[in-house]
């Protein structure tokens, strides 16, 4: 059955074959494709269509078009039958050619076609086919099954018409298509279904099928039958049940993702030896734009999710002018209201507007995305809207330029979650609407082909035309739909996008008939490489600093937020020093690691007051007490041994040569050093194999005095840095004492590490 608007015609004339134009022997001379003519009807230009004339422009078919503009009266094809304005067209079209017995005409479909072939092979397949006319043929009958029996039987093929694709010689065609006399809204399928099967018309009009798809490949019911055939040059479908290479790939029915899958690589989208054919085709120049477009960025924040101001901060850093940014932010965690005030406090008049809809206001996700897509929609001045979810960490400062730059409806960048298979886009979908997992996904998403991908689902961000929502998306509640979650409704409406006379149609009983299928294609870019995806799935919020936690979940962002910068420098550039004997000092945390870890203590609040009876460890007894937390009491002692066996054994064996840590520790704790309190800490021998030491704050600013004495070599350490550690052997050679604070407090974390 035809699901959409439009036929094309393909003629052809061959002026020295009009003597036997009508016989397809072999011996025939190859059909010249001088005078080839493609009439496509289509009354509106959907992202099908324009797929369809990229492919008819690739192999170079002259295409010009019929019913554009017009209004469609074919019924609601993609639910029911319809379709018969499409022959209405053809009839028409066909009248003033009848008597030219030198034509060929090829009718097809163009919102769920592609051209796999050029029109010398369609040319050449059709005189092989031996007859008058020829029709798609498919494996399931429709629309009326109680003509089953009336079919011809065939040894081997598909049985049944499929009126997607036509080919024949124009008298001939003509004498099909002139005995239209029915609705515009009735089907076409059927009526050519009855022509064919009238046995004197099939033998006086010397019908018959393409059984075996030589020229069409109809995907319903033989999705299972179809590869990709990859060629140095375009890349083919294959239909392996019969081992043809059909032309014409029609993704008829419920096959039209299917479609939009091979659609991402026939006939020139992408290949092994030239990569994506398409991705730089109608961009747009951001630099030859007097000013750039203006964007509204959605932010949502719709559970407890880590790393929030760095998502925030990254905002803030994306390289695009800032006056042209208007940001909403929906916030429904109370839990995050502290991180969007202070951020607001440092940025509020760094945007052009600002909006945050918090958790007091109640609203549903699909409420707080239709409010956001809602602002971009009723200001003539939106651009283009940005929709991001704040588990997605953008590390490429381009991104928002790239995506306006590849000029497609709507796009989103791949971003994955680090380590695994996980990203923000499904390839394929299973028969109930939900994740399937398409044969490119892993490729996709491990860059192994990179490209810009037609999509039938994503989510966390992507990025859409202004003009897109204010025409194509202008209904306003396109993230609510049945039991889907709001990202799963927005693609469903825009795949199944449907266009209608409005409500003040002059001809409103009509109003169910005028449905036009025009879905919208989504797409996914894997050209650069954009960032990350967080996990959320276990993010607990009962701490201060509950980001402090993520180690495990999020190994790069904990590490991007509290490792230093110059960490890695330690093995590139030996970038440590030694300021006394096999005492070795170098950078480990960030400033902010520093004043979290520190913040979380004094939360926790209660220190141990540097009393030599402690319960917490064994014997109850401690010979050198120090005013301290253990890292076991707030439950963050699986943590800290991970981080010391990930940043601080690799230093270990690179200061103590052959000496191989198991990066086990019993004695995890924060100190507190004030004068009031416990000013200084006795001379005395750690016990471990080593030990280190983080200064936690700064001398100077946030303390005096300070600092650590190794009495063997007379050597003192009176200078901490924030956020370095220094690294020293523990019994025996190395006997410390930790030197007065005079002034304010001090703060360091120590580990007595393989005991």
């Amino acid at each position: 059955m035809e699901y959409l608007k439009f036929g094309v015609l393909v003629w052809f004339s061959c002026a020295q074959f009009i003597s036997n134009a009508h016989s397809a022997d072999s011996s025939q001379q190859p059909f010249p494709t001088e005078k080839l003519l493609v009439l496509t009807v289509a009354t509106q230009e959907t992202d099908g269509y324009l797929r369809f004339m990229h492919s008819a422009d690739y192999f170079n078919y002259t295409v010009k078009v019929l019913g554009m503009g017009e209004e469609w009266r074919g019924g609601d094809v993609g639910r029911s039958i319809g379709g018969g304005q499409k022959v209405r067209l053809l009839k028409e079209a066909m009248e003033g050619l009848s008597d030219q017995e030198d034509l060929v005409v090829l009718s097809v479909d163009s919102y769920d076609l592609i051209f796999a072939g050029g029109p010398e092979e369609i040319l050449r397949k059709f005189q092989e086919a031996n007859h008058k006319v020829l029709f798609a043929a498919e494996g399931l009958i429709w629309p009326d099954k109680r003509l089953q029996d009336k079919y011809p039987s065939v040894r081997s093929g598909k049985r049944f018409l499929n009126s997607g694709g036509i080919i024949g010689y124009a008298p001939y065609v003509n004498k099909i298509v002139e005995q239209w006399n029915l609705h515009e809204n009735d089907d076409d399928q059927l009526f050519y279904t009855k022509i064919y099967l009238d046995p004197q018309q099939r033998e006086s009009l010397n019908m018959s099928l393409d059984h075996k798809s030589q020229i069409f490949q109809n995907l319903n019911g033989a999705i299972d039958e179809v590869h990709l055939k990859f060629g140095t040059e375009r890349v083919r479908v294959r239909n392996t049940v019969y081992d043809t290479l059909p032309v014409v790939v029609h993704g008829n029915a419920n096959t039209k993702m299917y479609l939009n899958y091979l659609g991402n690589y026939i006939p020139n989208s992408w290949n092994y030896e030239r990569g994506c054919g398409v991705c730089d085709h109608n961009m747009v120049d951001l630099s030859q734009l007097k000013e750039y477009p203006t964007v509204m960025v959605g932010v949502f924040i719709e559970q407890p999710t880590p790393f929030l101001s760095q998502f925030f901060q990254r905002l803030v850093t994306l390289d695009y002018p800032k006056h042209k940014l208007n940001v909403f932010v929906h916030n429904n965690e109370v839990y995050h209201e502290r991180h969007i005030q202070k951020f607001w406090e440092e940025n509020k008049d760094v945007f052009k507007s600002f909006k945050v809809v918090g958790p007091e206001e109640n609203l549903s996700q699909g409420e707080a995305r239709n409010m956001g897509m809602g602002l971009c929609r009723k200001d003539p001045g939106c651009d283009y809207y940005l929709s991001m979810d704040a588990d997605v960490m953008l590390t490429n400062r381009q991104t928002l330029k790239i995506l306006i730059e590849q000029n497609r409806k709507i796009i989103g960048p791949l971003v994955t979650r680090h380590g695994k298979l996980w990203s923000n886009f499904w390839g394929a979908l299973s028969l109930d609407g939900y994740y399937a997992r398409s044969e490119d996904y892993i490729d996709i998403v491990q860059s192994k082909r990179t490209g810009v991908w037609n999509i039938p689902y994503m989510a966390h961000i992507y990025l859409i035309k202004g003009e897109v929502l204010r025409n194509e998306l202008k209904e306003r509640k396109h993230f609510v739909l049945e039991k889907l979650d709001p990202d799963m409704a927005l693609c469903k409406h825009a795949r199944e996008l449907t266009n209608h006379r409005e409500k003040d149609s002059p001809n409103p009983e009509t109003f169910h008939m005028l449905r036009v299928p025009k879905g919208m294609f989504m797409y996914i870019t894997n050209r650069h490489d954009f960032g990350r995806l967080i996990s959320t799935a276990n993010f607990n919020t009962s701490h201060y600093n509950s980001d402090l936690w993520q180690i495990f979940e999020n190994p790069m962002d904990w590490k991007e937020k509290y490792i230093h910068p110059n960490y890695t420098r330690i093995f590139t550039e030996n970038y440590l020093e030694e300021p006394c004997p096999d005492v070795f000092w170098f950078p480990v945390f960030t400033e902010r690691a520093c004043d979290e870890l520190v913040e979380e203590m004094e939360h926790y609040g209660t220190w141990s007051g540097g009393n030599h009876e402690d319960k917490r460890i064994t014997g109850g007894y401690e010979t050198v007490p120090t005013d301290d937390i253990h890292m076991k009491q707030i439950g963050y002692d699986k943590e800290w041994l991970h981080f010391i066996r990930e940043f601080i054994s690799p230093v270990t064996l690179k200061v103590f040569s052959g000496y191989y840590t198991k990066g086990y520790a019993v004695m995890n704790f924060v100190v507190k050093y004030t004068p009031g309190r416990q000013a200084y800490l006795r001379p005395h021998h750690d016990s471990s194999t080593f030990t280190i030491n983080v200064a936690l704050n700064s001398k100077g600013t946030d303390f005096q005095g300070g600092g650590c004495r190794f009495h063997r070599y007379n050597c003192s350490l009176d200078s901490p840095r924030k956020g370095w550690s220094f690294m020293h052997p523990g019994r025996l050679t190395h006997l410390h004492e930790g030197l007065p604070t005079t002034n304010g407090t001090r703060y360091i974390a120590v580990s007595f590490i393989d005991p």
